[in-house]
This record gives structure tokens, C-alpha cells and sequence, in this order.
């Protein structure tokens, strides 16, 4: 590995990177973030430049094309940045010595599990983004030994676009505007994960090597439904929700009815489990409320 303890932070500005950041500087890291204005991960020769420049000993891969819906037509962008641009990072890693971390998602999963999914669990995406991102994890595999990919669900922060943040906004009556009666799906079920917690538990994986995949998410898990529910309770409201199949509430990628991640490994293997799923979504919901 690279000199040093100096973390590149690809997505710098995005949801994940904008909290990993910070986290990442107070376990000690010297971090480096980048994102569009410094590099494109897609561009094969510029990822190779920056990264032999700054040298990093770990790269947290956190850029990525996360328009699910969008990557149905847009899949030549989604596949772009999400294989062609881990493998891009996978190379640009093996020329310094760096390890990787590449994020994933559980739309690797079809959903037709009973039970929460493990790392070995056969992945069979059911929609675009779910597929490039499967690809995305094999580029980095056969590409780089010194690797973690870290799978994790129904991410939201403070920094940008979220369920929760959804919610919220169409819970919140102004002037000229009827709240009307939200309808959320309510059988579909994972773990909803707060950023700031997943920012914590990958400091906690690139503080060893222990490469290999790992799923990491807040515990316990939920509905859309239930999550909704949650979030209006911490931020003190009571909108008219209604439950409804996913068969009432029709999108362009279909979504996976079942989004639980197993997070043993995680446990067993650094001792680390996140918190559960209703502490990000107060600590999201405070943060939201500080904002606003």
C-alpha cells in the first residue's frame, strides 16, 4: 500500500462522501476528496493521473450513477460509471499500491429471498442500476486483490436527494398547498441506512486489511411505509399515509420486495455493528429540522 494513511475520497461531494469526509480526517486519515471537478472516474488516463499524484493508500469509491429509475433508459451512463468507472479506480489502485473500497447496493439481490441476504448469496439484479453495479463489483474483483466492496441499502443523508427528505417535503404545508394523503409502499423491506453511520463503519473496515465484501447497514429493517411513519413521528408530524402495494405504485426499474443484508460478517469479523435504523432517521430528521 501507499505511504502513509492518505484516503482518496472519490463522490467527494455527494451524499455518502460528503459525511465520509469528515469522519474519515477525525480516525486520522489525511483525506483527499475529488469528484467531477477534479477527475472523471469514467476517463480511464485521468483516474491514473490523480491517483499517482496523490498516491493514496485506500481509495473509498463513492461516485456512482444512482438514478435507479433514469438507468432504464440511461443504462449506457449508468454502465459507464458504474463498471467502467470501478474498473477504472481497480486499475488506477493497483498501479500505487492503494487498496479500494468500492460501494454497492442491494439491488444486486432480486428479492426473492426469505431471510436476509448474505455475501455469498447469488446476485441477480432485476433492474439496470442493480446490474451495473453487480458488474461494477466483478471489474474490482479481478482486477485488484486488495479490495472491500461494501453493499448497503436505502441510503439517506443530510447532503442530498432521500426518501426522507421526500417525505419531509411533501409533508410540510405552505401557503396555496393542500397536503395530501402520501402513499407509500408498504411490501417492500429493508434497512433503511443513515450515511453518517455508514461513514463510520468504513472507517472501522479500512482500518485493517481484511479485504473480502461485507454488508453494511443500519439494524433492523422495515417497509417504505414504516419508514415514512418513523420519520414523520421524529420530526413531530402526522400526515393522512396510506399503505399500498407495490402493484399501486408502478416505476420504471423494478425494485426488489426484499432488501435485507446480513451484516454477521461485518460483526464477526471488526466487531462493528451500526445502530438501528430509527437512530438515523432521528438524526437525520434533527438535522433536517436545524436546516430548515
Amino acid at each position: 500500500m501507499g505511504e502513509g494513511r492518505v484516503a482518496l475520497v472519490t463522490g467527494a461531494r455527494g451524499m455518502l462522501g460528503t459525511d465520509l469526509c469528515p469522519v474519515l480526517s477525525e480516525a486520522g486519515w489525511r483525506v483527499i476528496g475529488a469528484d467531477l471537478g477534479e477527475f472523471d472516474i469514467t476517463d480511464a488516463a485521468a483516474a491514473r493521473e490523480f491517483v499517482s499524484g496523490c498516491r493514496p493508500s485506500v481509495i473509498i469509491n463513492c461516485a456512482a450513477y444512482t438514478a435507479v429509475d433514469k438507468a432504464e433508459t440511461e443504462y449506457h451512463t449508468a454502465f459507464r460509471v458504474n463498471h467502467r468507472g470501478a474498473r477504472n479506480m481497480a486499475e488506477a489502485a493497483a498501479a500505487v499500491g492503494a487498496a479500494l473500497v468500492q460501494i454497492s447496493t442491494d439491488y444486486v439481490f432480486d428479492g426473492s429471498k426469505e431471510g436476509a441476504y448474505t455475501e455469498d448469496d447469488p446476485p441477480n439484479p432485476v433492474n439496470a442500476y442493480g446490474l451495473s453495479k453487480w458488474l461494477g463489483e466483478l471489474a474490482v474483483r479481478v482486477t485488484l486483490e486488495e479490495h472491500y466492496i461494501v453493499r448497503t441499502s436505502w441510503l439517506h443523508g443530510l447532503h442530498g436527494k432521500s426518501f426522507p427528505r421526500t417525505m419531509l417535503t411533501l409533508a410540510q404545508p405552505y401557503p396555496g398547498k393542500d397536503v395530501k394523503p402520501l402513499r407509500v409502499v408498504s411490501d417492500q423491506v429493508g434497512a433503511p441506512t443513515y450515511t453518517v453511520h455508514l461513514a463510520r463503519a468504513l472507517a472501522v473496515i479500512i482500518s485493517k486489511p481484511c479485504y473480502g465484501t461485507y454488508h453494511a447497514v443500519n439494524r433492523g429493517c422495515c417497509s417504505w411505509y414504516e419508514f415514512a411513519c418513523e420519520v414523520f413521528r421524529a420530526a413531530g408530524l402526522a400526515p393522512e399515509i396510506i399503505p399500498i402495494p407495490s402493484s399501486e405504485y408502478p416505476t420504471p426499474a423494478p425494485r426488489p420486495r426484499n432488501s435485507l443484508l446480513d451484516t454477521s460478517k461485518l460483526a464477526r469479523v471488526y466487531g462493528h455493528q451500526l445502530p438501528p435504523w430509527q437512530e438515523g432517521a432521528a438524526e437525520f430528521v434533527g438535522l433536517w429540522r436545524e436546516s430548515h
